[in-house]
């Protein structure tokens, strides 16, 4: 990538001093033709006229080489637009490639983040091996991140709870306090007091 953006970069810059090369030779014919009737004029004066042929001729010259610079020109300019565009390019993929590795730096700042506090929280998941043990758990409540079909499975049953108290598939969030029902055994009485 480097070498293509320095090979373009030389190519611009002697596309650059075609261009230049040729806005000078345009100058050069203004003179020129600035000269020639500075010295048809003076040779008026004295009363030495050229021939009508060889004003012609020079006209002639004169707009074939205005027609040939007209189309370097031309030609210098749609090399230095592509030129411009394929650079253009090559800068808008590298600003991608940053703004990637910014953004990659940016989540494994945050993961790192959240290893630290979920290490202060909980401890070093090295030396504390309950991480392992909740593992299913942690898998069965992220699953909705994994799967499009746990995640409607889980809208499903959660739906079920916003419908009206008729609803023939559900029952509606209760609207005030959920009571516990009494104990039904004597192991369950004594864990509740």
């Amino acid at each position: 990538e480097r070498e293509l953006k320095a090979a373009a970069d030389s190519v611009l810059s002697e596309v650059r001093k075609k261009q230049a090369d040729t806005k000078r030779m345009v100058d050069i014919l203004r003179a020129l033709e600035k000269l020639r009737k500075l010295r048809k004029e003076a040779a008026g004066r004295k009363g030495v006229c050229p021939p009508p042929s060889a004003d012609e001729a020079f006209e002639n010259q004169v707009e074939s080489l205005k027609t040939l610079l007209k189309n370097r020109t031309e030609l210098y300019e749609a090399e230095e637009r592509a030129l411009r565009v394929m650079l253009e390019g090559e800068q808008e993929e590298e600003r991608k490639r940053e703004m990637e590795k910014k953004e990659k730096k940016e989540r494994e700042k945050l993961l790192q983040q959240k290893l630290e506090i979920d290490s202060k929280l909980f401890g070093d998941p090295d030396e504390f091996p309950l991480a392992h043990l909740l593992q299913p758990f942690r898998e069965y409540y992220l699953q909705a991140e994994h799967s499009v079909a746990a995640l409607i499975q889980i809208r499903h049953e959660w739906d079920q709870y916003l419908v009206p108290a008729d609803h023939p598939e559900g029952s509606c969030i209760p609207p005030g306090w959920v009571l516990p029902s009494l104990p039904t055994n004597d192991t369950w009485a004594t864990a509740v007091r």
